[in-house]
């Protein structure tokens, strides 16, 4: 097993040293975090010499040394989290603890399991041994590997049969808020069982101004008929590190939908696989990143149409300012069988600046004949034309600039059927414009 020059103590240290993992005393587990530790020895960290990562570069981790996380490292006074209002349940995690007197899950329904992964792991072992690693479809990912590896933290949402939740449940991640360098790896679980609904809004935010690190991967069942809606915003901090890897599973009949908003971190990434495996199966995985500065940011896909008749939709925009950076790597794989597919993706980026850049690769991978797929991205600057007939109506450049600005990335957001949410992303986002911007008939000054 290969040490990891970016975890004090390299990779063994961090397994053996600090506070015990949870679930340390299961057999099945600690089988788990070994094989993973085996293999992430035998991937290394990736690199540009790999295809999936040509464009993107760890490269904090090269420079930083990170220390797992340890008992009073998620004790630091929070405040104003975010939120989305009137939820069923919320979860508040501080550099990958849980802050029960910041959590409420008192007013979850019956046949809702939501809670962290380590009551799971200690309440009902068979069931986490039963679905962790259920879902995911192959091994060759070197970030999910560290994160079988070293799994500290996460939470489960269990919804059966049936059970249809009317109000949304949230988690709270919070990053930074220490002396040393962190680095937390949650393992999130989401079991969503035959013809339940349930919507997850997760909010990843960074306090303070240190460095850390969060190496997250998240396994979503969505069995048949079921609806599920997964909503994230990444707003982590100036000097963290973000990797999210996802693998999801969507059954006959029923519908993912998901939507990731990011707009901070040094440099995040979002890899996710999902496999349409039951007829009628549909899939709408959308998102939107805003970045500035030096900041990098990365959303790659791979989406399986495995069977016949499914769809999925996949609409990315993003908005780069200064010398910040996008990747955007997505591909729609139809299987040899999967006649009748519907697959649709497109990306689109505004470039505020001559030194932003965006590299994007929309693939579609087609063995059957009878389907109707479509892709394709654009990049471009303003519209100068809208810009002149903003401004010849008496609206100043900067604010003219900006409702531009929020009218390209409303698009993006129209794709979030649940109004009130996307009422709430809409404001995160006018409050990264910077100015003024005209909202909903109102003059609104942006923080």
């Amino acid at each position: 097993m290969t040490a990891v020059s970016f975890l004090e103590g390299g990779l063994e240290g961090g397994l053996q040293g600090g506070r015990s993992l949870p679930g340390d005393g299961l057999e099945w587990l600690k089988n788990r975090r070994d094989k993973g530790a085996e293999r992430f020895g035998a991937l290394g960290l990736p690199t540009p010499k790999l295809e999936g990562w040509k464009y993107t570069r760890l490269r904090p981790l090269d420079d930083t040394r990170y220390t797992p996380i340890k008992d009073g490292v998620g004790d630091a006074a929070v405040k104003d989290l975010p939120t989305v209002g009137d939820v069923a349940g919320r979860l508040v995690f501080v550099n990958g603890r849980l802050r029960e007197d910041l959590s409420d899950v008192s007013n979850l329904p019956d046949g809702v399991r939501f809670g962290p992964l380590d009551e799971l792991l200690e309440n009902d072992p068979a069931w986490a041994e039963e679905h962790i690693g259920s879902v995911v479809q192959n091994d060759d990912q070197a970030m999910l590997a560290l994160n079988d590896a070293m799994m500290d933290s996460g939470f489960v949402l269990h919804v059966r049969k049936g059970v249809v939740l009317t109000k949304p449940v949230e988690i709270v991640m919070v990053g930074g808020l220490t002396d040393d360098a962190v680095a937390y790896f949650p393992r999130n679980l989401i079991v969503i069982e035959p013809n339940a609904q349930a919507t997850l809004v997760k909010h990843h935010v960074g306090r303070g101004v240190g460095a850390y690190f969060a190496n997250a991967a998240t396994e979503i069942d969505v069995a048949d008929g079921a609806i599920f809606k997964n909503y994230k915003v990444q707003a982590e901090s100036m000097q963290a590190t973000h990797v999210s890897t996802v693998h999801a599973r969507v059954g006959r009949d029923a519908t993912f939908e998901s939507f990731n908003l990011s707009m901070g971190g040094l440099l995040s990434r979002t890899e996710a696989v999902i496999t349409l495996n039951g007829m009628g199966a549909h899939c709408g995985f959308n998102g939107a990143y805003m970045m500035r500065g030096n900041e990098h940011c990365d959303n790659t896909s791979y989406i399986d149409m495995a069977v016949p008749n499914t769809t999925c939709k996949q609409v990315y925009k993003g908005v780069l300012d200064d010398a910040a950076r996008a990747v955007f790597q997505g591909k729609i794989h139809v299987a040899r069988d999967a006649q009748k597919a519907d697959g649709r993706m497109l990306n689109k980026t505004l470039l505020l600046s001559d030194d932003a850049e965006i590299d994007t690769k929309p693939e579609l991978e087609i063995y059957a004949d009878d389907v109707q797929c479509a892709h394709g991205a654009t990049s471009g600057q303003l519209d100068q034309t809208a810009l002149f007939y903003l401004r010849s109506r008496g609206i100043p450049e900067a604010l003219a600039r900006n409702m531009l600005v929020q009218s390209f990335l409303g698009d993006a957001l129209d794709e979030i059927t649940d109004e009130h949410v996307r009422e709430v992303f809409m404001d995160r986002v006018v409050h990264w414009l910077p100015a003024h911007c005209y909202l909903a008939g109102e003059w609104k000054e942006s923080a």
